[in-house]
Parts: C-alpha cells; structure tokens; sequence
C-alpha cells in the first residue's frame, strides 16, 4: 500500500553534498563546555551495578563486542560480558551507539554541543566528532547506511504543542545540512527509530498511525498504534509494511536483510516478533520485554535498540534490567552479564527549603464555586473537601465529616437553595452522589 511519493534519494543526495565542503571546513568557537561548567560545585560519585535502565545497545561486526548506554555514557565490553570499558564519559548525555558496518566507527546521540545531535567517534572511543550542529531541530536514533559513508537519524519538530514530531533526515558521515527523507504526516504523531535494509535500499521506521492530527495518551494498543514502514531509496515511496493488533516498533534487519526483528504488544506485554520478509511468516520469539512506550510520547524511540550477530542466527536486547542474547532457532536465551565500576561528576540539585509542616496555612487555591441562588452562601473545594461561607465575609466551615480517604468535588445548590448536591472519590470504594441539608447556622459573621 502506497503511502507518499517523496524525492528520491540519488537526486536528494547531490542537493545534499553541495554543502559538505562549506560545513567540513567551518569550525565553532565557543567558550561554553557542557562536560566543563564553569563554577559548577561537581561531586563525584561511585557507581558499581551490574543492571541498567532502557540500555540501547550494537554489536560490533566481526562479533567481537558490545557497545550499551548506561546513564548517558557510552561503554564497551567483550560479546560474553564482562567490566565494562568507557569510551564516551562526561556531563553530556550520550546515548544510542551504534557500530558502523565496516565496524571502524560509532555513531552516537550527545547533548555535547548544546542539545541532542549526531556524532561519530572511533571505534575505540577516540576522536569524538559532531557530525549534525543542529540547534533547534534536535536529533537523535542513528542507523548507518550500509557503505558506513552515511546516517539516518530521527529529527524532532515542535510547533504549538511542545510534544511535537519526527521526520527521518539523511546525512553524510562528513557533515552537511542534511536530506529530509520522510514528511512528518502533521505535527504531534512521532516517526523514527529508522534502520537501513543491508542492501541499502530500503529505510526501516516506526510511524505513530493512530486516525486524527492531535496525540492523545488514552490510545488503545490492543487495536493497535504503531505501525513499521519502509521508504524506497530508489523509486521514494512509502510503504506499510507490518501493522494491526498490537502494533509494531523497534524495526531491526537481519545482516542478510531476509528477516525483520520487530516488537509489537500481547495484550499488555511487550514482545518480540520475527517477520520473513519473503513469505511473509511471523514468529514469536520472546514475551517478556519491558514495557514499550507506545502509548506516551517516545521522542528517543519506542523501544531500546536491538542488534543481530553477522551469522544471522542470534539477536542482542536489553530486557529486565539485563542485556539478553537470543538464538532464533531453538530461543534460547543466555544473560550477557557486565559490571560498570567508575565515577560520576554529578552538580548538587538545586534546593530551597520548604517548610511544609504547618497545622494552619493560606489556602492559595478553591475551586468549583458555586453561590446559593439567594446570593447568600457559596460552596467551593479545596484540599478535597467542601466548604460554605457566608457572603460577603462571614465564617467558613466543612459541610460534610467525611474522612480524609474520601476526595469532595463539584458542589451544585437546589434551585431553592435548601440542598446541594456533590460528588465523592475513593480509589477503594469508587465513587458517590450526595445530597446535603447545609447547615448555616455556624457561618454568621
């Protein structure tokens, strides 16, 4: 099913190169340094776990290591586990490294520069370099082509709701202004974690394809969020490639570009699912995942990146905490252990002391107020219970002696002004209606 035609990429690439040669050569002074702050009170602190959180990971071509993030660094260590060696450290969050095909670069996101961009460094850590200087269209999700002489990332655009949108944009590794691939279909649903097919065709997405312009958290994953798309490099169009029940996220392509690892939900768990690109045929092959984040906002992808072995026949994710490796045929899993033991420059949170520890304070908010249809009395909320007072200036008092346990909300008055009626909320007990006689003999001035 053809979605957009959009230009192709042979001619999208000579607009792109004219600007490599300008850009190369530019350099950016500036004395500001986010790895160096200037009068920064920095303390460090020691770490030494053996688990992580949302840990995007690669594995390096010739099967030998594995790149992870943890923290917003960037470690290595040998495919069987081990102590992890650092090779990108420091204040700047870095995050989603990614070997290169010939397997003599990373590519990574970091907030080095100012705010999220693409960098490239070597694959032992060394010589780290921006290849994206965007500053206000920020980017993330780095995938090589397969030559390793280009990247595709994800760029994020706002308009009047902050959460915004993604397009994928391709790069030269040298630098450049960049190519726009894919049109983002309005400005609130996201699109990203792009991924090149091995023959460098085609460019693997995941698209938020719920009906309407406007994102909403209540979604519905049963029916499906997310969908996986491909753009053709060569002809430009758009295709949906695996959509329905549960969705689909997180497209990763076997080395020898015949198979598709994707995720998508069972019921409420998060899965990962194999697809044949030839037959068609789709297998399951893990079922306890962490939670992916289709139904919020997922600007750094639905789910953590995933890694194939060249031979094809295993499959590295993060999962529990662990990283996780998988073999294809047989499913069987082996834990990957590591260990990261090192120390972190962390500037002290600013903190100003709040005494909140007070029998009697102002009340700086009422809500839902509603005045008697004589004029006389109003009843409004605050703090979760119902107040009346008298008009213009007399006593305030509760209408009810309900416990703490029960929230009072939206006071409304008979229109003889002898009742008012409200609603309580109790997460064991659920919800009421009421009806009150108030009693106004105690709100005299």
């Amino acid at each position: 099913m053809l979605k957009s035609k959009l230009t192709p990429l042979y001619i999208a690439l000579a607009l792109g190169m004219n600007t490599l040669a300008v850009n190369a050569a530019e350099t950016k002074e500036t004395e500001w340094n986010v790895n160096a702050p200037a009068n920064a009170p920095l303390e460090q602190v020691k770490i030494d776990v053996n688990e992580g959180t949302w840990m995007n990971l690669s594995v390096s071509p010739d099967g030998k290591h594995i790149v992870f993030d943890l923290l917003g660094d960037i470690y290595q260590i040998p495919v069987s586990g081990g102590e992890a060696k650092p090779l990108a450290q420091g204040i700047a969050w870095q995050m989603q490294p990614v070997y290169s095909p010939d397997g003599k670069h990373i590519a990574f996101t970091s907030d080095g520069d100012g705010g999220d961009n693409i960098w490239i460094m070597d694959a032992d850590g060394s010589n780290p370099r921006t290849v994206t200087q965007e500053t206000f269209r920020l980017l993330n999700s780095p995938a090589w082509s397969p030559d390793s002489q280009y990247l595709v990332a994800r760029k994020h655009f706002t308009a009047s709701r902050s959460l915004g949108a993604g397009e994928v944009w391709l790069y030269h590794v040298a630098g450049g202004e960049g190519v726009k691939l894919t049109e983002r279909p309005n400005d609130q649903k996201d699109l990203g974690e792009p991924a090149y097919s091995p023959d460098g065709r085609y460019i693997y997405f995941s698209q938020d394809d719920t009906p309407g312009k406007t994102f909403h958290y209540s979604k519905d994953s049963v029916n499906g969020i997310y969908k996986i798309k491909r753009y053709d490099t060569q002809t430009g169009d758009i295709e949906i490639l695996i959509e329905g029940t549960g969705g689909a996220i997180r497209p990763t392509p076997s080395p020898d570009g015949t198979k598709l690892a994707y995720i998508k939900r069972d019921d409420f768990n998060s899965s990962l699912y194999l697809l044949d690109l030839k037959s068609g045929e789709t297998t399951k092959l893990f079922g306890e995942l962490d939670r992916d984040m289709q139904e919020t906002w997922a600007i750094h992808g639905v789910y953590p990146t995933m890694a194939w072995t060249q031979d094809n026949k295993d499959i590295f994710f993060w999962a529990k905490g662990k990283i996780n490796r998988l073999n294809v045929a047989s499913k069987t899993l082996t834990d990957i252990p590591f260990s990261v033991k090192t120390e972190l420059a962390v500037q002290p949170s600013v903190r100003f002391k709040q005494d909140i520890d007070k029998d009697v304070f102002d009340v700086k908010m009422l809500r839902m107020a509603q005045v008697s249809p004589d004029g006389s009395k109003v009843a409004f909320e605050a703090l979760g219970k119902i107040w009346l007072k008298s008009l213009p200036d007399g006593k305030m008092s509760r209408l009810t002696e309900l416990n703490n346990g029960v929230e009072e909300l939206y006071p409304q008055w008979s229109r003889d002004g002898k009742n008012i009626v409200f609603t309580t909320w109790n997460d064991q007990e659920q919800g009421t209606v009421q009806v009150l006689v108030p009693k106004v003999a105690n709100l005299s001035s």
